[in-house]
């Protein structure tokens, strides 16, 4: 069985080809022109998927030496997303899928990034904890099987990605933020300044990031008054508060609901001090990461996915649409 996947849900435009659950080709294409706005333009995100569309399919398709009419079905990412980014790559997997005859099913991007971690480690097995941690979402999952999931917490304003980007912003290490601030740490001391953990109530799961990301500002606006020598202390200090954060939630989810296994998905999953710290707090659980490539926006996890799903008989028809703010549950 061979399934073409396509994400577009942000300003990774990327085409994989799944052959019986391993993966060929993972093709992404980063659209570079957003670094110097600080952030994704959703117009310019959505032009930029239907130029590097065809492009990207065709190099992901000749690199597996795979033939167009040797796909099975074509997978798509639904939502959540920006809604012009959806809606290009969905017309363009439907229009593919409508031309070769071939069914096109639609994929939850933050079901992708769970799966994501089948592909680091096929043995996974259910039930399992899941940190999901990402630019526009910061959840805690009980996963239980396929489509059977419990959310147990998430953030109740801003994301621990958004609070990346936005520290990014601050400090003026540019976009994207969470790598920019981990370059910027490595050096940096990140007990030097002390900038708030929101923990919320003694046995919440929920987070809040937007408390933290004030503390930031106010900081650096106060930056000649302080005299700060060292700008790598000010972003190591700023990411360990973030990355405390995660932790400390993660932790409680784990006692809470027992599970022994834990699995971290999304583009912040490929932050190393969270890692580090995860597996310092953590030593006698199962901790999985995806490999760093499956932990941003790629087209791996909805090829792999939409295979499953495509087994399953667990998709709809093609009257779908692009759905922004689409749930997991």
């Amino acid at each position: 069985m061979i399934i073409l996947g396509i994400e577009t849900s942000c300003d990774e435009t990327a085409a994989s080809i799944c052959k019986d659950g391993k993966i060929l080709t993972n093709i992404v294409s980063q659209q570079i022109i957003h670094k110097k706005f600080g952030g994704v333009v959703p117009e310019i995100a959505s032009r930029q998927h239907e130029i590097l569309l065809n492009r990207v399919v065709d190099t992901s398709l000749k690199e597996a030496k795979i033939n167009i009419n040797q796909i099975d079905a074509i997978s798509v990412t639904q939502g959540p997303g920006l809604t012009g980014a959806l809606l290009t790559g969905i017309s363009f997997a439907k229009g593919l899928g409508l031309g070769l005859g071939i069914p096109v099913v639609p994929v939850n991007h933050l079901e992708g990034h769970i799966f994501a971690n089948f592909l680091a480690e096929p043995s996974l097995e259910f039930p399992f904890v899941c940190l999901l941690v990402s630019g526009g979402h910061t959840q805690l999952w009980y996963i239980e099987g396929m489509e059977k999931y419990a959310l147990l917490g998430e953030t109740r304003d801003d994301a621990a990605g958004e609070a990346f980007d936005k520290g990014a912003r601050i400090l003026g290490l540019g976009y994207p933020g969470g790598p920019a601030i981990e370059k910027e740490a490595i050096h940096g001391n990140p007990n030097k300044y002390h900038f708030p953990r929101i923990l919320l109530s003694k046995n919440s799961l929920d987070f809040s990031f937007s408390g933290l990301k004030t503390s930031i500002l106010y900081f650096m606006d106060d930056f000649e008054k302080t005299k700060i020598k060292s700008l790598a202390d000010v972003a190591a200090s700023y990411q360990q508060a973030i990355v405390d954060t995660l932790v400390e939630k993660t932790r409680r989810a784990i006692d809470q609901t027992g599970a022994d296994r834990c699995i971290i998905a999304g583009g912040v999953a490929a932050n190393k001090c969270l890692r580090n710290k995860l597996e310092l707090v953590l030593p006698e659980n199962d901790i999985l990461f995806p490999d760093f490539s499956l932990c941003t926006d790629n087209a791996a996890m909805i090829s792999y996915l939409g295979q499953l799903k495509f087994q399953s008989k667990i998709f709809k028809k093609m009257n779908f649409s692009a759905i922004p703010n689409l749930k997991l549950v």
